[in-house]
């Protein structure tokens, strides 16, 4: 395996940078399966004992007996007891694969990742500066941890509703415009379309300025692992990334990691990571997950020939894309921005305006009508996600997308498709009145939209997809926002976590 990675910090493509038969090896799912195995009586959790009699006969029947029986619980002899055990030493491969100094998995997705890491920088000090296209995720964790949030905000193409990353500039600014000494900085990159942002330079901006880079590398397991893919975060200079297994990399939904890279502030770090992870997650964490990850990680040491082949089919379809009149990949005219400096080709915005309905019909309509899964949608695009080592034929989905353009006879503009959509502009935040965690605890009232208006919010609001929040605990909500949250509520596919009731008619505000 070769990647881009300095040499110090993660395994070359020298099978000694992995112990034993570290490349095909896979230690807690081996061990799993072989206490799996044994003719074992189960007089403890879980009820259904890994059996198909009595109670777990519907189980069985659904899941199939093979996977109840991989159902162990936690602190079980030959997996996770004691010390140097198999789950031991799947985390240190996991941590060497990547470049990390330490490694954990996650059972409760990227989400338990950024919560986690909310709490250990509070060991730092209150001040974070978060791009304010951060996942809900993060900003639950800033209520929790009681931080004091202030923002740097992504490039944003406005026509086609895509965020992309910041610039070192911007992050400087933002870091000396703060109130009070910033102790860590929480930027997301890839973006939720592909676009890479320029992790070294960030890193060097926050680390001058005395503090911890976080990158929420949630869409970028694979990053890394073959020549022709971005390099990793974790091996960037970033102190914790957080990575989600299960979006691209392969491993059961509700996986992910969270890395402790090997910087100045691992030392500090490491023992509030480590507190924050029990506080986090699950005493019964499940067994399948935890076997998903280190079997993802196994086979991503391995994917070099898997990942070309992939990479092979996705430029031939992008040709396809680019060689067409009537659609047109998005990420093509990412490098013209000033904050990305790469972009993930397992992600394919494709504009969709030709057929002359907006990005959420046709995500709508593709699902519906031809038992395709798109992963999100703007008013102008649709975004097609292709897992590692996968080569689809992508021909069903073009072939749909012809079908609605010929159905709607359309040439219109892209400009007539957005007003088709009825969502408006992304929304400028409000003014943040108080700290997060203050008002998520203060006495509340409802009241309906209209009166809402300049109001105080208690809650976190994040228009899904893609869960980025548009209103947090603390700030002022303000009319567009009220407009942009209703009508995303309103759309074939989209859906507001937080709200109080499904159409937005009432908010939950600070009292008077």
């Amino acid at each position: 395996m070769t990647v881009h990675q300095d040499s110090h910090l993660a395994p070359t493509s020298d099978q000694s940078a992995f112990p034993g038969n570290a490349r095909t090896h896979a230690p807690y799912a081996d061990a799993l399966q072989a206490a799996a195995e044994r003719d074992s009586l189960f007089l403890s959790t879980p009820g259904h004992g890994g059996t198909t009699t009595g109670i777990s006969a519907g189980q069985a029947e659904f899941f199939g007996e093979h996977i109840l029986s991989l159902d162990i619980p936690p602190l079980f002899d030959g997996i996770d007891l004691g010390v140097d055990t198999p789950k031991d030493e799947a985390l240190q491969l996991a941590a060497e694969a990547w470049g990390a100094r330490r490694t954990w998995f996650l059972t409760n997705g990227s989400s338990q990742g950024n919560r986690m890491t909310a709490l250990a920088i509070g060991t730092l000090g209150t001040g974070v500066v978060t791009q304010r296209s951060a996942h809900s995720s993060f900003i639950d964790g800033i209520v929790m941890a009681g931080l004091n949030p202030g923002f740097v905000s992504p490039n944003v193409d406005e026509v086609n509703g895509i965020a992309h990353g910041v610039t070192p500039d911007s992050l400087r600014h933002a870091i000396a415009s703060h109130p009070e000494k910033v102790t860590a900085v929480y930027l997301v990159t890839p973006s939720y379309f592909g676009a890479v942002a320029d992790v070294r330079a960030l890193a060097e901006v926050a680390h001058d300025a005395g503090a911890a880079l976080i990158i929420d590398a949630a869409w970028g397991a694979h990053f890394g692992f073959h020549p022709d893919l971005p390099e990793s975060p974790v091996t960037l200079g970033a102190d914790i990334v957080i990575m989600s297994t299960h979006k691209l990399a392969g491993s059961f939904t509700q996986s992910a990691l969270l890395h402790l890279g090997d910087t100045e502030f691992a030392n500090r770090l490491e023992p509030a990571l480590a507190r924050a992870f029990m506080m986090t997650a699950s005493t019964s964490e499940n067994a399948h997950l935890l076997a998903s990850i280190d079997i993802a990680r196994r086979d991503l040491v391995n994917s070099h020939d898997a990942i070309s082949d992939s990479l092979e089919n996705i430029r031939q379809i992008r040709a396809r894309i680019e060689g067409s009149e009537h659609y047109h990949l998005l990420s093509g005219d990412f490098m013209n921005h000033a904050d990305v400096v790469d972009i993930d080709p397992f992600r394919l915005p494709i504009d969709i305006t030709s057929t002359g309905l907006d990005g959420h019909a046709v995500r709508k309509r593709l699902t519906e009508d031809f038992d395709i899964f798109a992963e999100m949608a703007t008013s102008t695009t649709i975004v097609a996600l292709i897992g590692v080592g996968k080569s689809p034929d992508l021909s069903r989905l073009f072939d749909a997308l012809d079908q609605m353009r010929l159905e709607n006879n359309s040439s219109e503009t892209a400009e007539a498709t957005t007003k088709l959509a009825g969502i408006p502009a992304l929304p400028k935040a409000g003014k943040l009145i108080t700290l997060p965690r203050d008002a998520y605890f203060a006495d509340s009232e409802l009241v309906s939209a209209a009166e809402a208006v300049g109001r105080t919010s208690v809650s976190s609001l994040a228009a899904y997809p893609p869960g980025i929040p548009n209103v947090l605990p603390g700030e002022e909500i303000t009319a567009e926002t009220v407009e942009f949250l209703q009508a995303v509520a309103a759309s074939p596919s989209g859906h507001v976590r937080g709200a109080v009731d499904p159409q937005l008619s009432t908010f939950r505000v600070l009292k008077d």
